[in-house]
């Protein structure tokens, strides 16, 4: 697939088909993902694939239980616009998508968020090259349980920067309008 046609429909999706996304094609667009640059080629991000709809839904309850119990310690929270919706027990945070793949890294590394940032581009650029969709769902990082941290094999001195909802789309919706680039300054 073209480049340019690639970016126009790598987008946010917010809703599946019922269909399953093979094991191993998570793994390919994983293995396409790592092509990304980093620092000094250290290559320090990991990944867990949560391949199973239930173990979708309970790290999607995890997150939600520890954003509302952010909410509650610190009432001027940003968070609490989402109160109300994050309160429904039907609402998943991933959409109801089939698979969720978190990158994470070692919270040591000075560069780790910005690394997995990059990979993450190549992971939804490579994932949508196979027709499927991708969103990066910031509420879903928020997995504090350490037990469930221990079952998703995320060490405690982790920190989730990419939780990916992947499946196949139902629609890919249109690109919103971009604003004009502000560029501050031109020095030639």
């Amino acid at each position: 697939m073209d480049f340019f046609e690639l970016i126009k429909i790598r987008r946010s999706i917010r809703d599946y088909e019922d269909r399953d996304v093979p094991l191993q094609v998570i793994k390919d667009v994983i293995n396409d993902s790592i092509k990304a640059p980093n620092a000094g080629n250290m290559q320090l991000w990991r990944f867990v694939i949560v391949n199973n709809r239930e173990w979708v839904k309970k790290c999607s309850d995890a997150s939600k239980k520890a954003i509302l119990e952010g909410i509650e310690k610190d009432p001027n929270s940003p968070m609490k616009g989402y109160a109300g919706t994050l309160k429904n027990k039907d609402f998943n945070v991933f959409h109801n998508a089939p698979a969720v793949v978190y990158i994470v890294g070692t919270a040591k590394s000075a560069t780790i968020t910005a690394d997995c940032s990059l990979l993450t581009a190549y992971f939804m650029l490579a994932a949508a090259a196979r027709g499927l969709g991708t969103c990066w769902i910031a509420q879903g990082a928020e997995i504090v349980d350490l037990e469930l941290r221990g079952v998703l094999g995320i060490p405690e001195d982790y920190k989730i920067v990419a939780p990916i909802a992947l499946g196949y789309p139902k629609t890919i919706p249109s690109m919103p309008a971009r604003k004009e680039p502000k560029i501050l300054k031109i020095i030639s």
